[in-house]
């Protein structure tokens, strides 16, 4: 834990806000946040090798519960296909379970929160707030360049529901960086630069987190 002590004072704060309900387990929270096609999902694999993090995304879990077949994974599967947001609750609660269940007490967020509702859900249920927010910031552009690029062959198809995924970025989870910037916990990253250059300031944030020897 000694790395812990020598990060810099959002760390301490975290450390104080983590009485939590994840009984008397504290841990370090990360929420990571990008536009589709930022990049997010290389850097987070690179954060969890290099720095012991353990990587949740809230997508995965609700899939996982979905395919677990249980009561709670029907009520998802069945809001899903009628069109419906799965309440922040829910999701939280499998992040919750993930954190406790998990022995790492160094957690990185993917995709949640998704909007303003889940952010002050997640901080009213777990009494986490986040160390910071790792923001991957890329301009549309660069993500449909990049999107399209992955999806060759059906060009026309996707440029449509790209562009409407970045809408919703923009009207949901900015608002989520903007509240953790005024607080001073928005560490942002150029993520149009190519992928060793992102990851070299991705190293640079999490140096206070690096792995004792």
């Amino acid at each position: 834990m000694g790395s812990v002590v020598d990060a810099p004072a959002i760390v301490a704060q975290n450390e104080e806000v983590a009485e939590n309900m994840l009984g008397d387990k504290k841990v370090t929270v990360v929420f990571v946040l990008g536009g589709p096609g930022s990049g997010k999902g290389t850097q987070c694999a690179n954060i969890v090798e290099h720095f012991g993090f353990t990587h949740l995304s809230a997508g995965d879990l609700l899939r996982a519960e979905i395919k677990s077949g249980s009561e709670n994974g029907t009520m998802i599967e069945n809001m899903i296909k009628e069109g419906k947001i799965v309440p922040s609750e829910v999701t939280i609660k499998l992040l919750q379970e993930a954190m406790i269940k998990n022995e790492n007490d160094k957690f990185l967020i993917d995709g949640f929160p998704r909007n303003e509702e889940n952010r002050g859900a997640f901080e009213n249920v777990t009494k986490i707030s986040p160390a910071f927010v790792l923001f991957f910031d890329c301009s549309e552009e660069e993500m449909e360049r990049r999107l399209l690029g992955r999806n060759e062959g059906r060009v026309d198809d996707n440029i449509e529901t790209i562009r409407k995924r970045f809408k919703v970025f923009v009207e949901s989870s900015l608002p989520v960086i903007e509240y953790y910037n005024a607080k001073d916990k928005v560490k942002k990253i150029d993520a149009a630069k190519p992928i060793p250059e992102v990851f070299e300031d991705v190293k640079a944030i999490f140096a206070p987190y690096a792995k004792a020897a």
